[in-house]
């Protein structure tokens, strides 16, 4: 497919990338203020399209947009960073039609440079705005290339070093499978893998199926990151499966170094898959077109397994110890994939088979067994 088809038609895989982006931004940004107040909260979207399908459908900007109006701080706080080498006057139009001047403090910027071919993207992205503790422009950064040119892990290594930055990247497995086996694509594949090229070269070879060769790419994207920066980054994967066939296209990629980044994406990456998947260190929130035209019945009921999973990992890990729900989240939710609402399903089912006793220690009067929170203590038994 030609780039300029695909803003022909918006697909539902299309709808869903841009529904994750634009519901997370503005609870980011809450996190991000409540933290510390910055000069300036960011949206940075380099390969921004036109703002509008040819069918009538709004893409990223437009959505991040109007969730951003909705809220008078982000309308006066947030600045929009557009750029497409493409597309720059047709989004400027379409997005002014729908904002005026005027309709936030800060005038969104919009952009037309070729994203790997012009330098000062890539030095706007790896300078250092931190004046002491924090950063005074923290910046969510969503690349969305047509294919894989222009993702460079070095550069976007050190713009997620600032605190507060985050990166969503959007990937083409079925791309990248090909050219890492052709000499062509070497420097664009060591762009993507800095540090793990040959070993993602060699490692593949020994998986025997696609969903482990496909979690290999994701892995080392991951460890690209934290090898770079030395320290934690979370990563999660949201897949999209073909709209016609039974195999893996795209998966979103959230990087992130604050746990509450990683406890929120995950709420909202569970919002929108719709198959259910057993998080096994392979396997990930997934959503698939054909589930919505054609709904199948699993012969197993995934959804209980994951929570029988991770009420395991909770007794075995917890037994004979008394510690708050939150507590008990926040220490445990950085350690895989589940979401806040696999823990509160898991913690009140195991309060229900009589594992563990819940205490509310803030007199008011509750009507479930447990919540996420520090008033909530807990007893395993």
């Amino acid at each position: 497919m030609k780039e300029t088809q695909f803003f022909e038609a918006q697909t539902m895989s299309s709808r869903v990338k841009a529904s994750i982006v634009s519901e997370y931004f503005p609870k980011y940004c809450k996190i991000i203020i409540n933290k510390h107040r910055p000069k300036q909260l960011r949206y940075i979207d380099l390969f921004a399209g036109p703002g509008r399908y040819e069918d009538g459908n709004a893409s990223t900007p437009i959505l991040i947009a109007r969730n951003c109006f909705k809220d008078e701080y982000l309308r006066n706080n947030v600045r929009f960073i557009f750029n497409d080498n493409t597309y720059a006057n047709i989004l400027t139009e379409t997005f002014t039609k729908e904002f005026p001047d005027g309709s936030f403090a800060i005038k969104p910027f919009f952009g037309d440079k070729t994203v790997g071919e012009h330098q000062k993207i890539s030095e706007f992205l790896t300078k250092n705005t931190h004046i002491g503790k924090h950063n005074e422009y923290p910046s969510l950064l969503f690349i969305d290339p047509f294919g894989y040119k222009g993702i460079e892990t070095n550069v976007l290594a050190q713009f997620l070093k600032n605190w507060g930055n985050e990166i969503f990247l959007f990937i083409n497995t079925k791309r990248i499978h090909p050219a890492l086996e052709n000499e062509k694509f070497e420097p664009l594949m060591r762009d993507l893998f800095p540090t793990t090229y040959e070993d993602i070269k060699r490692d593949r070879k020994f998986k025997s199926t696609t969903p482990e060769r496909l979690q290999l790419i994701i892995d080392n994207l991951g460890k690209e990151y934290q090898k770079i920066l030395g320290g934690t980054v979370y990563y999660t994967a949201f897949r999209f499966q073909e709209e016609d066939i039974d195999t893996t296209s795209h998966y979103i990629i959230h990087l992130t170094k604050g746990k509450r980044g990683f406890d929120l994406i995950k709420t909202i990456y569970n919002d929108f898959a719709n198959v259910g998947t057993i998080f096994d260190g392979i396997n990930t929130y997934t959503f698939d077109v054909k589930q919505c035209n054609n709904p199948i019945n699993e012969l197993f009921d995934v959804k209980a397994m994951n929570i029988d999973n991770l009420k395991q990992q909770i007794y075995n890990q917890y037994r004979g110890r008394k510690i708050s729900a939150s507590d008990l989240f926040e220490e445990h939710q950085t350690t895989g994939n589940y979401c806040r609402k696999h823990y509160t399903d898991a913690l009140r089912s195991l309060k229900d088979e009589n594992k563990l006793d819940a205490v509310f220690t803030d007199q008011k009067q509750h009507y479930v067994s447990v919540l996420i929170s520090k008033e909530c203590s807990l007893t395993f038994k």
